[in-house]
């Protein structure tokens, strides 16, 4: 069994695979990892490796008291990776975007696929029907747009995300929700688009926190898979392992 932890900006993900079957997963503070690490290995006990993909500061403790449980595998740009990357700087790909690209390699092997991770960013990541990692894009997601129009500002309030009754808004706080909701359906629709004019027989992954409220109101036909980076990363632990 494999234990797989994701440190994201805002949470820690934590999910338990019998090989590729998803057994377990949940989503905590990080203050609260250690403990929550200690409950999964008494109720997973055949958990045998870890593998940890941060692209937060996770307590390096923490980080090395996994290794009392089991081996751990930190994945950084050292890890194999199954598909060919041709993006120009490496070194700076980050770790959640290496593990969509590989979620993607298994999930198309021999097809294009465009992952879209709505989180606290929205990136685009690109596989191609060679298996080739191209790269992307990376843009705010909606509760970076939400804050900055608050934080950038002298006077608009901080808003909670909520659906925009009409296009049109009529208060400043339908205004808000109109430009922030569909200035991001918007421009998934419109890259997405964009990348159908370019690779042919395009199959579009939409993940991340944001995925299910954004998958209902887009005009493109995508695949809607929350767990999507979560399988990435035990690819990645099982390509690793060989």
């Amino acid at each position: 069994m494999n234990l797989i932890i994701d440190a994201g900006n805002t949470s820690v993900k934590l999910a338990v695979f019998d090989k590729m079957n998803l057994l377990f997963d949940d989503s905590i503070e990080s203050e609260k990892f250690i403990g929550k690490v200690k409950e999964i290995f008494n109720s997973y006990p055949n958990i045998s490796w870890a593998i940890v993909s941060a692209v937060s500061n996770l307590n390096q403790k923490a980080i090395a008291a996994l290794s009392v449980f089991c081996q751990v595998h930190v994945l950084d740009h050292s890890s194999k990776v199954p598909f060919k990357n041709s993006y120009a700087t490496p070194n700076t790909l980050g770790v959640d975007r290496i593990a969509l690209a590989t979620a993607a390699f298994y999930f198309n092997p021999k097809g294009n696929t465009l992952v879209i991770d709505a989180g606290t960013c929205v990136t685009y990541d690109m596989i191609n029907d060679y298996g080739e990692y191209l790269g992307g894009s990376i843009s705010p997601g909606m509760h970076m747009r939400y804050e900055a129009l608050h934080n950038q500002t002298a006077k608009l309030p901080l808003l909670e995300l909520d659906d925009p009754l009409d296009l049109i808004g009529n208060s400043t706080n339908s205004s808000i929700h109109s430009g922030v909701v569909n200035g991001i359906l918007e421009e998934i629709d419109g890259v997405i688009d964009r990348y159908q004019s370019r690779f042919e027989d395009l199959t579009v992954i939409l993940t991340g926190g944001d995925a299910q409220f954004l998958s209902k109101r887009l005009k493109n036909t995508i695949f809607a898979d929350s767990k999507f980076l979560l399988k990435g990363l035990n690819n990645l632990l099982e390509y690793n392992k060989r």
